[in-house]
């Protein structure tokens, strides 16, 4: 009986939470005429709604810039209301800056405007989409409601663009999830490197071309004189300590990917090891160490037994 009463009174907070479906976006300027969303560090739950994502947008003095949608049709028309709270622009265009869910799935606030994409990234929502879109109904239950897979409608070529008041650098990068869209703005110092750094939150692999390639783009980061760092998910910085722990993540979970394989270690055996305390700051290690395992060992066994 008791462990029913406690399953109902789950379940009961579960629903009171869910049911205001209340993103609480609380945009902060960070620059001028640039604003941050900051997401949880945590995994998808029904708790949080799958907010886990940091989103930004820019004032251009010619339009709103949008630096990524979230990850329902709930959370694009939170966003939308919190940029129509804090400027009179109209928007102008939306960046999805690469094919992971929690990144373009509110793209359906914004039909209105052009919604645009490496052209790689296009073709992996395409492709991927509805997938990632069903994947997330499981996770966040209603908070999913009604969002549908908007694909980008125009792509981005990679280089420099004036829009309005600021000097954009749009870099294109791979690290990440195969197709990575990085922005630099010359005019306010700010860097946006979305998802190709995690700061103070373990990062994701499923999609990666590899962990040294991911490596050689963070070195290529810190060639841009930024004054602040908005990554993809985790505090914004202001110097160059989220690249240090991504580089030292990057190069410790490869080499204990490598020995493991060298070693002849089984994949459950490999999940088991231990996580350096450098790392203990990072929330979800140990469960994104596991996810990272299943996606990428097999191609270090493969490597090593080929030696």
């Amino acid at each position: 009986m008791k462990r029913i009463t406690a399953l109902l009174c789950l379940l009961v907070s579960l629903s009171a939470n869910a049911a205001s479906f209340d993103y609480g976006l609380k945009p902060v300027e960070v620059a001028e005429n640039t604003w941050f969303i900051e997401g949880r560090t945590e995994d998808f739950s029904v708790e949080n709604g799958g907010n886990i994502v940091n989103t930004a947008f820019i004032a251009t003095g010619d339009g709103v810039l949008v630096l990524d949608t979230g990850v329902s049709r709930r959370y694009g028309e939170a966003l939308l209301g919190a940029i129509q709270s804090v400027t009179d622009e109209p928007i102008r265009m939306v960046i999805n800056t690469h094919q992971h869910p929690d990144h373009f799935l509110g793209n359906q606030a914004f039909q209105d405007v052009p919604i645009v994409a490496l052209a790689e990234t296009q073709q992996q929502i395409r492709n991927h989409g509805d997938s990632f879109a069903e994947n997330m109904y499981r996770l966040v239950g209603d908070w999913m409601r009604g969002t549908e897979v908007v694909v980008p409608t125009e792509t981005l070529a990679p280089g420099v663009q004036q829009i309005g008041n600021h000097r954009l650098e749009w870099i294109r990068m791979s690290g990440h999830s195969g197709a990575d869209l990085v922005l630099f703005d010359h005019s306010t110092g700010v860097l946006f490197p979305f998802d190709m750094v995690f700061y103070q939150r373990a990062l994701t692999t499923p999609h990666t071309p590899g962990l040294q390639q991911w490596r050689d783009e963070i070195a290529q980061l810190r060639q841009y004189p930024f004054k602040l760092m908005l990554p993809g998910h985790g505090p914004m910085v202001s110097d160059q300590r989220a690249l240090d722990q991504m580089d030292a993540y990057l190069v410790w979970l490869d080499k204990t990917l490598r020995d493991a394989a060298e070693q002849g270690l089984s994949m459950t055996e490999v999940m088991q090891l231990p996580i350096p305390s450098e790392f203990d700051s990072i929330a979800l290690r140990e469960v994104e160490f596991q996810r990272s395992v299943v996606h990428l060992f097999p191609a270090y066994e493969e490597a090593a037994f080929g030696r």
